[in-house]
């Protein structure tokens, strides 16, 4: 089975983190051997050259509302994945999204996974504002378009990750692609709930401490 630390994307989006806390934070990716870090765009250059590879750096694009011109979310990547970044965590833009234009949306996705130059996107569906329907909707749009993940959150909106919408997302996507369940995973047992409903991925500020709770269950 694989380590739950090899499941997060152990991520930091304060918007008041300081170059201390993200030294703090990548001494913590490195010590906990966590898959990813996920930091704002500022920090990526240092990102990258504290893990030297060790870790996969991510970084976000249209963040936190998706409301960027796809003109900004494609230079965004370039700029990123320029610097090294290896994983795009970009938010859909879910007014759009909303009011039916499925083919802008999926332009936009589809421009931005150019962009990537291979390395992987995932797209953010900020399913806590979408009903079940729509939800099934984006993850096709987001399949179907160059994605590698769809997630369920950014963190920053009025919900985060459920069972429901995990095991709703991973039906319509199928087992060969990636579901990201991500905002307000803060404990072992929900981080083990979401894999169990199909979570691939997991995002979250906790990962310290839920992978401390898994060594002291191995333990016990």
């Amino acid at each position: 089975m694989i380590e739950i630390s090899q499941m997060i994307d152990q991520t930091i989006l304060r918007p008041d983190a300081s170059r201390q806390d993200i030294e703090i934070f990548l001494k913590g990716v490195v010590q906990h051997e966590f898959y990813a870090a996920v930091v704002n765009p500022c920090w990526v250059e240092m990102a990258v050259a504290t893990l030297a590879g060790r870790m996969k750096v991510c970084s976000v694009v249209g963040f936190p509302l998706g409301a960027s011109s796809t003109q900004a979310k494609v230079f965004a990547t370039t700029d990123l994945i320029s610097k090294g970044c290896d994983e795009i965590d970009m938010v859909m833009n879910i007014g759009w999204f909303k009011e039916k234009d499925f083919r802008r949306v999926g332009e936009e996705i589809k421009r931005v996974s150019e962009a990537c130059q291979g390395k992987v996107l995932k797209v953010i569906i900020e399913a806590c504002l979408l009903s079940d329907e729509e939800k099934v909707a984006a993850a096709k749009i987001a399949k179907e378009n160059g994605a590698y993940y769809v997630k369920t959150s950014t963190g920053f909106s009025i919900g985060g990750a459920t069972v429901e919408d995990v095991r709703l997302l991973r039906s319509t996507v199928g087992k060969d692609f990636g579901v990201k369940a991500s905002g307000g995973i803060r404990t072992y047992e929900q981080a083990c709930s979401l894999v169990a409903a199909g979570a691939s991925r997991l995002g979250t500020s906790h990962g310290v401490a839920i992978v401390e709770a898994a060594q002291d269950r191995s333990r016990s």
